[in-house]
């Protein structure tokens, strides 16, 4: 942009509408989707005081639109402009335009701005400010089941691309009017609108502030997805690790929000993003929280045994053969002797062929159009698992080894979990494959102590199991009952507690009380009417 043009933003609007009109003919030039409507407001004299409307099609209703102009048009007349310029400006607004959303501004980049957000302006001969209406209503994706978090039992909405439909989601769920919602813009030349959500009064102290400082310092020309702002304010950004989470589910935003953590919404994203995050919640979903404890403790040990196989089988597998065989039963050892017998790679080189073949075909299924790329990647996997060991290429043992790490893969809930945990098998697959049990215990642990130095927006990427907090293991391993769950997480702040004490369910203590023979003395009246009839 010239400096001319800048000068032209920041300029204030004048009395003279030909050259604010001008003004934004250069600023805006010739875009065929910026409609210019010209009008003549009504007035006693019937003259008519020239006026212009401009808006972009497509982000606008038109229903609102031409309410606007009827109001200017056939009823202005009752508005006296023998008022100063703020006066009547201010006549407009209040006793004119009926719309929910109207505001005066007085910089000519201010009306740039709303225009290209879906407002209307409305710019007035011998008026040296602009009116802008509230008019947006473009089309937008109606609110669908998430596509990347489905279950079996709770809500089946999810966040759409549209900001404001996606606070509303939340906002139906907490009624609470400690509830905030502070808004700014990201991005030089799109001007993406961002929301952090937060309850006041739970959110930790300085947290929020922390939030909006590193969002304010993000000095970048356009904003098209909530992955640019994670990047540009995580903690660790050369971390595999990923230390925010993201969810396309209301539920679980508004989960995070009564826990003292922040939400951050952005426009044009179904994806909201929630600090600070720890490296447990990848286990938990939202199905854990809506069935019954037993079934949702069970079913988050299988998620973290679906982690231990998913990040360590492969590695395991290839160490044992090519290093350890002593550790192997021997029944075992003979079949994967047998197996191997006619593989021409080392067993190393030969997982490295199937890893990479399996993500070549998991990319390749979610790439491809949606009828066929389920069918692809699923025939694709048995037609070249069955080739490739019928040509000699990889044992049957190393197929089915594949097989299950990629099976484990899919059971962890969050995919920036699973795909960094795809990401740590290589390193740690090589290491095992060239140094043996060392390698391995090497590469593990560099990663265990990794992880425990990573912190979330100051928090311990690992608490509360390290730092371990005894109150907060009920959400931890295994899901305890809700009555249990009395406290609150550690990091939230105001009260401690999240419901009243005492709320187990117990037997109706009254029932042994009552007399046993009512249900038969109730049957013996029945049975004598019957008797009498």
């Amino acid at each position: 942009m010239s400096t001319e043009e800048q000068h032209m933003l920041e300029s204030g609007i004048r009395s003279r509408l030909h050259d604010n009109l001008a003004d934004i003919d250069t600023l805006l030039g010739e875009s065929a989707d910026i409609i210019r409507r010209n009008f003549r407001l009504a007035d006693a004299a019937g003259e008519g005081r020239p006026g212009q409307c401009i808006y972009t099609d497509g982000l606008v209703k038109a229903e609102y639109v031409n309410d606007i102009l009827r109001a200017l048009i056939v009823y202005a007349a009752e508005i006296s402009f023998g008022l100063n310029e703020e006066e009547a400006a201010q006549q407009l607004q209040e006793r004119l335009l009926v719309n929910g959303g109207v505001s005066i501004v007085e910089r000519l980049g201010s009306c740039i701005d709303a225009v290209l957000a879906g407002d209307t302006v409305i710019l007035i001969e011998g008026i040296a400010k602009g009116i802008v209406i509230s008019t947006r209503g473009w089309e937008g994706r109606s609110v669908d089941e998430p596509a990347t978090e489905s279950v079996v039992r709770g809500p089946r909405d999810g966040f759409v691309e549209s900001i404001r439909s996606n606070s509303a989601h939340i906002r139906r769920r907490i009624r609470d009017p400690m509830l905030r919602v502070d808004a700014l813009q990201v991005g030089t030349r799109t001007k993406t609108d961002i929301n952090v959500l937060y309850i006041k009064g739970l959110v930790k102290k300085g947290l929020v502030e922390e939030v909006t400082k590193r969002l304010r310092s993000i000095k970048v020309d356009g904003i098209l997805e909530s992955g640019y702002i994670e990047e540009f304010i995580e903690d660790a950004p050369l971390s595999p690790f990923t230390t925010i989470q993201s969810t396309e589910r209301p539920d679980k935003a508004a989960s995070a929000l009564l826990e003292g953590r922040a939400v951050i919404l952005v426009d044009n994203t179904p994806f909201c993003l929630i600090v600070p995050t720890y490296f447990w919640q990848s286990f938990q979903a939202s199905d854990d929280y809506y069935s019954r404890y037993w079934v949702g403790s069970f079913l988050r040990l299988v998620r973290y045994l679906a982690f231990m196989i998913s990040l360590a089988l492969p590695s395991v597998y290839v160490m044992l053969v090519s290093f350890h065989q002593e550790m192997i039963p021997t029944g075992l050892a003979f079949t994967i002797a047998s197996g191997r017998e006619v593989v021409p790679f080392p067993v190393l080189l030969e997982a490295l062929f199937m890893e990479f073949a399996f993500e070549l075909m998991r990319e390749a299924g979610l790439r491809m159009p949606k009828p066929v790329g389920q069918a692809v990647s699923i025939v694709g996997s048995l037609i070249i698992g069955q080739a490739a060991v019928q040509a000699g290429l990889v044992s049957p043992f190393m197929v089915i080894i594949v097989a299950i790490t990629g099976i484990s893969s899919f059971a962890i809930p969050n995919y920036a979990a699973s795909f960094s945990i795809r990401l740590i098998r290589f390193p740690l697959l090589l290491a095992s494959g060239t140094m043996g049990l060392l390698g391995f215990v090497g590469v593990f642990f560099t990663m265990v102590v990794h992880a425990i130095s990573l912190r979330s927006f100051g928090e311990p990427y690992l608490a509360p199991a390290s730092p371990f907090r005894p109150s907060d293991q009920q959400d931890l391993l295994l899901r305890f009952p809700w009555w249990s769950m009395i406290k609150r997480p550690w990091m939230a702040e105001g009260e401690p507690d999240r419901m009243a004490k005492g709320q187990r369910p117990q037997p109706d203590a009254t029932a042994e009380h009552r007399p046993h023979d009512q249900a038969g003395d109730n049957s013996g009246d029945s049975g004598g009417k019957e008797d009498g009839a």
